[in-house]
Parts: structure tokens; sequence; C-alpha cells
């Protein structure tokens, strides 16, 4: 068994909060300088740069896993994650169809490109990519177990778009492999929040800029890094295992 570091929530220059230094090769080369060993990108309502970060990951040792975070029709933020590109253009179509059709303003928030490797542009979101998604977190839930995917609530302990602040609760009948909480979370909200020894909690950077990457991770101890293993980590219902 071996120790693994992993930042399971970057943002890249697709997402329009995200820096437009969050290119494929810039991300995959802070993870490694920073002593990660599995990353997932996790772009707002999007999976279309996450093939690139994907290859470069392959390339240079790094295990990188495809996702998205997601806003629901109530506009919680959960982080979706999936084991390969082909579930991920599935997911993107799911994600196409109830993404509504809401225009982004560049000038206001940001610019919602794509690019490859060599960092020149394949393509631009023109719908506005932070607008939640025609779609319940139970469907979201639902359409992302249907794919064999990973649905976690993020950064459940934040006043905005986060499964308490939106909901009020959680849904007992809502099923997640894991929850994420951010680095402001206390004691006293893990104590209140009923998910110690119900759910595996994880700790994330949610990075925008280069400099975010692994300033939060979860310790995950497998055999080797690969998206199963990180699935039955995610059973091992353990109390804070986070280093912040």
């Amino acid at each position: 068994m071996q120790l693994f570091r992993a930042d399971l929530h970057i943002h890249t220059v697709l997402s329009p909060c995200g820096s437009l230094e969050m290119s494929p090769e810039r991300i995959v080369n802070e993870a490694i300088a920073r002593g990660l060993h599995i990353i997932a990108i996790t772009d707002h309502n999007s999976t279309r740069q996450c093939r690139a970060v994907m290859e470069a990951g392959q390339e240079k040792g790094l295990f990188v896993i495809g996702g998205a975070e997601i806003s629901t029709r109530e506009e919680v933020h959960c982080v979706t994650l999936f084991e390969d590109i082909a579930t991920l253009e599935q997911f993107q179509t799911y994600i196409d169809r109830y993404l509504p059709n809401i225009p982004n303003n560049p000038d206001k928030f940001g610019y919602q490109i794509w690019v490859n490797r060599d960092e020149e542009i394949e393509g631009e979101e023109p719908r506005f990519l932070l607008s939640g998604l025609e779609q319940s977190i139970d469907d979201v839930e639902q359409m992302v177990h249907s794919l064999n995917g990973l649905f976690i609530p993020a950064h459940i302990d934040r006043p905005s778009f986060s499964l308490f602040s939106q909901l009020g609760f959680f849904p007992p009948a809502l099923v997640c492999n894991a929850v994420e909480i951010s680095g402001n979370a206390t004691q006293v909200f893990i104590d209140s929040a009923g998910i110690k020894g119900k759910y595996r909690i994880l700790s994330s950077s949610d990075a925008h800029y280069p400099n975010q990457i692994g300033s939060r991770f979860t310790t995950f101890e497998m055999r080797e890094a690969t998206f199963e293993e990180v699935r039955k980590q995610l059973r091992i219902k353990r109390e804070i295992n986070i280093e912040l």
C-alpha cells in the first residue's frame, strides 16, 4: 500500500472565474511540483478541458480524473467525477441539454475557453457556465451514478452554493460517495452536520489559480492510483483525515 495525495477539485482556464494561467501543462506541472499524485479537473458545468489535462498528466506520471463541478437547479455545487473520456462525453451531452441558454458576458464574468496543450484556443462556451442546470440535485446525482461516476456535494460548509446554504438540510435519500468541506470548516460544523462516520470527508483546493493547487488535499492509502481505487477509498467513512 502507498500514500497518495489527492486534490479532487481544480478549475481550469475554461471556468469563467478561473485564471487564464490555468492551462493543462501549467496545472500538471504545478500539481507535480507540490507533491500531488492525483488531481481532478472540475470546471463549472463543463468537461471540455479534461482531455488535454488527462493526456498531459498521463505523460508526466500524474493521475488526472475528469469531471465537472455542477450547479444544480437549487444552485448547490456538486463535484462529479468519471472514469474515462467516453463517459465524460456522455455526461457533457447531458450538461449541454440542461444548461440554460443564458449568454456569457466575458467582460463581466471572464472568458470561457478551452485550450490544447500548446495553449491554443480550441473553443469557447457561449452560455454562462455559472448558471444552474435545469435539473434538481436528485436528477444530477442519479445521472452521475447511472454513468458509474462519483457524486460529491462541494464545500458543504460554505454560506453560499452549498448543500446546507441552499437546502438547509442534508436530503436523507441523496446518495453521495463523499462530501467535501472547505478550508474554513470548523469542528463544530463537522460535529453538527451529521456527516461524521456517515461519509468520507474530503478536503480539496477548489483551485482557480496556479498557486492554489494542492493548498488542501486528502491522503488516500491505496495499492495504485486508479479510479476504482479512489472509489474504494471513498467507502472508508473515517473521520477527518485532511491536510489543510
